[in-house]
């Protein structure tokens, strides 16, 4: 059986001028990165403006289980499934982040038969949108430590300096630091830490921005610290906001590529769902609905992160109403929130896959809550039984939500297109009334609890006295409408990760809360999970390699 890698390394790709062309759109739209890449120019997105939009479609999935479900793998599918059946569709995807591409998850290009290629490529550096965010967040950073030691004239506390470092590698040994140090000519020691480059401000604001000048705007109103006095100091104040989007003008315009069969293809952003709000970027995806009658995205991890902060923040940001949410579960998996062991996953078990069926019957109860369609796709695999599987197709049955089977990995298009008769389906019989979960207008406190109580099912919240104490400081500082984005366990509804299935009688625990003002949100920090991962005993990377002659292995 050949690997991912495999399968992508022997693609038939077309040169990505003709993928524009299918498109409508020219060589003189295109910025150029080789034959197979592109980035659409800023003049042709705002020439698009009086275009009628086309209809999007959400894929969200269960909580994830080291079993797999196939999220991007199935937005892929699903895309070539509807230009099987003759819709002019595209896909839009977050861009993998190189932590996770060599540290525990792999990259996320899709798989088997429902990839985007080049897949190497994607998984890598790509068009360097995320080393261009690097450098803008480390150039504020350093600017924050240069006025430090230039005597200090926004009067900022160095300890209460809030804007941390960034990197996009899983690096636990500097998610605490201490710099300066070396004496007066190596600046102001001070403790400082790093977070992933996905989980940065600048990432979130890249992905929520509708051009370069709100993108400017967002990038002045970033705080960065606080004065002696607990006022807070921002970018602005530094002067930072020009350079900073000096080095983002060519990483906000959205990446064109392709996928296996050639379908046009948006990778653009990459913001974690765990401790960010895991959604492709704004202006890629407004871009698409102008190119595309039908619109595939995705929301990262499952619907109580991804798709909740898709609803929530991107959705209520961007004005965007999508028509249809598709959620993604595997019989393994459910059976992993059955009790069931991953060396068990092999055996059948009935009981099992009942029990973990309420975590998908939670997540089906959630996307209603937003008022929009919602169906399931069972992504197959090899091991599953057909008792198994039409115990699920009945479960959803029984709650009346329409359910398909997804055989994308296997069959690429072919194989998702009765999970695309379902989408059109759903698309043209039931109407979304979309709308967001809660008022930002109403207490920080009660926006947490709303989502705490509503989504995950919790009991109650409880906040820690640091927390408290932030929320108190933010909405005495203005910043008390902002919505709210929870960081939290992606294995679970609660915020702890051994609880699996649907767990009942629990409370989240809200340990920080950070402000976000230029992207224009609050992050709640939830239980123990960590804005810098780290590595496993034995990391991806290690079986990651390359021959003389530039073939790669080990890259999935």
């Amino acid at each position: 059986m050949l690997t991912d890698i495999e399968i992508a390394q022997k693609a038939k790709m077309l040169p990505v001028l003709e993928i524009a062309k299918g498109l409508g759109l020219s060589e003189d739209d295109l910025e150029l990165y080789g034959k197979y890449k592109a980035k659409i120019s800023m003049e042709t997105i705002k020439g698009l403006s009086d275009r009628e939009d086309g209809k999007l479609v959400l894929v969200t999935a269960i909580n994830p289980t080291p079993a797999g479900e196939g999220k991007t793998t199935t937005s892929v599918g699903l895309t070539d499934g509807l230009r099987k059946l003759g819709e002019n569709a595209m896909v839009c995807l977050r861009e993998p982040s190189l932590g996770p591409s060599f540290g525990v998850k792999g990259g996320a290009a899709g798989g088997g038969l429902a990839q985007v290629v080049p897949m190497d490529e994607i998984n890598l550096h790509f068009t360097g949108d995320i080393h261009a965010i690097t450098y803008a967040h480390n150039l504020l950073a350093a600017m924050v430590d240069n006025s430090l030691k230039q005597g200090n004239p926004l009067n900022m506390d160095p300890t209460r300096i809030v804007f941390r470092r960034v990197i996009d590698l899983s690096d636990r040994a500097l998610r605490n630091t201490v710099i300066g140090m070396g004496g007066p000519a190596h600046g102001v020691p001070r403790q400082d830490g790093f977070d992933i480059t996905v989980a940065s401000e600048i990432m979130a604001i890249l992905c929520l921005s509708d051009d370069l000048m709100d993108m400017k705007k967002r990038f002045a109103d970033i705080v960065v610290a606080y004065t002696y006095d607990r006022k807070p100091v921002t970018a602005a104040q530094l002067e930072a906001q020009g350079a900073m989007t000096l080095l983002m003008k060519d990483a906000i315009k959205p990446n064109l590529v392709q996928t296996l069969e050639n379908t046009p293809a948006f990778i653009h952003g990459g913001p974690f769902a765990n401790i960010a709000h895991g959604c492709n970027s704004v202006t890629a995806t407004k871009t698409a609905l102008k190119l595309a009658d039908i619109v595939v995205t995705e929301a990262g991890f499952g619907a109580d992160l991804g798709a909740e902060k898709f609803f929530d923040l991107k959705c209520r940001f961007a004005n965007l109403k999508p028509a249809a949410t598709v959620i993604v579960a595997t019989v393994r998996a459910l059976k992993m929130h059955g009790g069931v062991a991953k060396a068990d996953l092999g055996d059948e078990n009935l009981a099992a896959l009942e029990a973990g069926f309420a975590n998908l019957e939670k997540h089906i109860e959630n996307i209603g809550k937003f008022g929009v369609p919602a169906l399931v796709a069972v992504n197959k695999f090899p091991t599953d039984y057909d008792d198994e599987i039409d115990l699920v197709i009945k479960k959803c049955q029984d709650m009346g939500v329409e359910v398909a089977l997804s055989d994308v990995w296997a069959k690429g298009g072919e194989g998702g297109k009765e999970l695309a008769e379902k989408v059109l389906k759903t698309i043209a019989e039931k109407p979304s009334n979309f709308k967001v979960l809660y008022d930002e207008k109403r207490p920080v406190v009660e926006k947490i609890e709303t989502i705490a109580r509503e989504v995950y099912g919790a009991d109650g919240v409880i906040f820690e006295t640091a927390a408290m104490k932030s929320i108190k400081q933010y909405t005495d500082m203005g910043y008390g409408d902002l919505p709210i984005c929870i960081a939290k366990t992606q294995y679970s509804l609660s915020d702890d990760a051994s609880k699996l299935g649907r767990p009942e009688n629990f409370t989240i625990s809200i340990r920080e809360v950070r402000l976000s003002a230029g992207a224009g949100f609050m992050v709640a920090i939830s239980g123990n999970v960590m804005t810098m991962p780290g590595l496993p005993k034995r990391p991806t990377a290690c079986n990651i390699d390359i021959d003389e002659n530039g073939v790669i292995t080990g890259l999935f």
